[in-house]
């Protein structure tokens, strides 16, 4: 191929994904091959003027009217009977099957599917020898589908609809009407000029539905928007990061149930792989150095164990290598190591090294490359962390004037994040931790208003939702479940206005995190939380997500405790004769 048929091939391609370029900068080469193109349909077609059909498209239709204006874009799939007025779009990878009637001027986002067809499912043969039926599906004018959308059979949309991503459509819906959600909910009148419907604080399921149906619908354009070209950004204008990359993983599997758009998911699972040091299984920051230390004891590198290796697990993928720092360690180095960390001034500093820890050992005992197991290591991280849990709050590390139980409560909820629940396994003293984490709860510094930032609220909520679900009191009456509602309900009530169109939730104030303004990582941290609010509370299910990743409630997928038996009992303890009050050596 020479240089000027390559050069015509790739405008092609351009064309396929940017139809609306076409006739503005097509040649007349290029014109007369879409013409062509056009004819190589066959059957029962007609097309208008200034239409485009991509040369990618799978277009084998029953019968089609394509009206004046109308483009078909790359890899869409179009079967069956498919009628447009004029001035319509189906986007990249748009599915179009059965039979479809579209008005005019209607936009249909990539990834999206209009099925106007279906099976019938009687009991008496197999799924794959059952008829087809079809109702069909009728659009009206003006209507603006969302990406990711499914909309069935038999549903109509009345003219100037607007249809949020990720929704599915199940029934009919009048002009006018912005929804979103699955199965797709009306949110308002398009005709209502005002700002998208505030999200006011309330106790009824209905609050939560209206603030994820929301979500859902400002999703795909929150992630474009981080969106630098090449990679992602917390929020515009900002460096690209790695965690930016993991946030956006998080935040579409939770509210599109789907990859981001930008890229497709092997892609994403390419890039999240290359970012691992195949010699030490670490993953640095952007434009920074591997740390000297095979498992350091803090940085970005740290971290990036949970989000990355959650990231690649929410797209059915892995870490492409072992973390070898994790692996190789015994368990006197471990024991010498939990030693060493800062339980005295810096407990949230130690609890998150030990989720780090916990979380590399997990991949690798996915990989099939623990040593855990046979150095003991397993067993002396369990043991160490037992035998030193204080009594008094069944937590590690030891408050401080200044800054009350904020070290030790967040080093809590990342100590046991990454071992005990992880793993499934009861953590000691539930009660004592109930205690210990609402007395933290009444610190103005961090709980008054206007004062909480993401952090502060995930690592309450989170060990009250694990302890009171181990005590078997989650929802229900049990040991101070009226005072966990309580906050729980203020929380919640403070949380969702903060909510900003389009680009989401900002982390919070104070000098841990990204600051205040909506980013990823603010949008990711509060959906998570929301979810842990609402189920304290016994209405999560009205949200229609649950977190899936490094948020999960559940312990991780496919998660092997890889302990023999030698475990000390959690509700037994261990010999604290040597312990101090604190929980700590003496």
């Amino acid at each position: 191929m020479d240089q000027q048929q390559e050069h015509s091939v790739q405008s092609v391609r351009h064309f396929d994904h940017c139809p609306w370029l076409f006739a503005e900068e097509a040649t007349g080469e290029q014109r007369v091959g879409q013409r062509e193109r056009q004819r190589a349909i066959g059957g029962d077609t007609e097309i208008g003027e200034r239409c485009y059909v991509a040369e990618s498209a799978a277009v084998f239709p029953e019968r089609l009217r394509l009206g004046d204006g109308s483009y078909i874009a790359a890899h869409a799939y179009v079967t069956g009977e498919l009628t447009t007025g004029a001035d319509c779009t189906l986007n990249p990878f748009t599915t179009v099957r059965g039979t479809v009637a579209l008005g005019s001027g209607v936009r249909i986002g990539a990834h999206t599917s209009l099925l106007g067809f279906n099976h019938s499912m009687s009991p008496d043969r197999p799924v794959f020898q059952q008829p087809l039926t079809s109702l069909g599906i009728k659009v009206g004018d003006d209507v603006w589908i969302g990406s990711h959308v499914v909309v069935v059979d038999g549903v109509t949309l009345g003219d100037h609809c607007v249809i949020g991503a990720g929704a599915v459509v199940t029934k009919d819906l009048p002009a006018w009407t912005v929804a979103a959600g699955n199965p797709a909910r009306p949110l308002r009148d398009r005709r209502d000029t005002r700002a998208a419907p505030a999200i006011r604080p309330g106790r009824g399921e209905d609050t939560l539905a209206r603030f994820a149906d929301t979500a859902r619908a400002q999703a795909a354009d929150l992630l474009a928007g981080c969106w630098d070209g090449g990679r992602y950004v917390d929020r515009p204008g900002t460096a690209p990061t790695v965690r930016a990359h993991c946030d956006a993983v998080e935040i579409a599997d939770l509210l599109l149930g789907a990859a981001p758009g930008q890229l497709p998911a092997d892609e994403h699972v390419g890039r999240l792989g290359a970012f691992q040091d195949p010699d030490t299984g670490l993953v640095p920051e952007f434009g920074e150095s591997l740390p000297e230390d095979r498992f350091p004891r803090d940085g970005a590198a740290l971290y990036h164990i949970l989000c990355v290796g959650y990231a690649l697990d929410l797209l059915d993928a892995a870490f492409p290598h072992r973390v070898c720092g994790a692996r190789d360690m015994t368990a006197g180095q471990l024991v010498a190591r939990l030693e060493e960390l800062p339980w005295r001034d810096g407990a949230w500093g130690a609890g998150a090294w030990i989720d780090a820890w916990a979380t590399a050992a997990h991949w690798n005992v996915r990989r099939g490359e623990d040593r855990g197991r046979e150095s003991g290591a397993w067993e002396a991280l369990f043991g160490w962390l037992l035998s030193r849990a204080d009594p008094w709050t069944g937590m590690w590390g030891v408050p401080s004037p200044g800054a009350g139980r904020l070290q030790v409560v967040n080093g809590y909820y990342r100590l046991t994040r990454g071992s005990f629940a992880q793993f499934g396994l009861p953590v000691p003293h539930p009660e004592r931790v109930v205690d210990a984490v609402l007395d933290h709860a009444r610190d103005s510094r961090y709980f008054g208003a206007g004062q909480e930032n993401a952090c502060n609220v995930l690592d309450v909520a989170h060990p009250l939702w694990l302890c009171t679900r181990q005590l078997g009191t989650g929802g229900g009456s049990g040991y101070r479940t009226a005072e966990i509602r309580g906050w729980a309900e203020r929380q919640l009530a403070a949380a969702l206005p903060r909510w900003r169109d389009g680009r989401g939730f900002g982390f919070g104030p104070g000098t841990a995190g990204p600051g205040p303004e909506p980013g990823l990582q603010g949008t990711e941290m509060w959906l998570a939380i929301v979810w842990l609010l609402a189920d304290l509370l016994g209405r999560s299910d009205a949200l229609g997500y649950r977190p899936r990743g490094i948020h999960r409630p559940e312990p991780a997928p496919g998660a092997v405790f890889p302990l023999g038996r030698n475990m000390p009992d959690p509700d037994r303890g261990a010999d604290r004769r040597a312990l101090g009050p604190t929980g700590a050596r003496d």
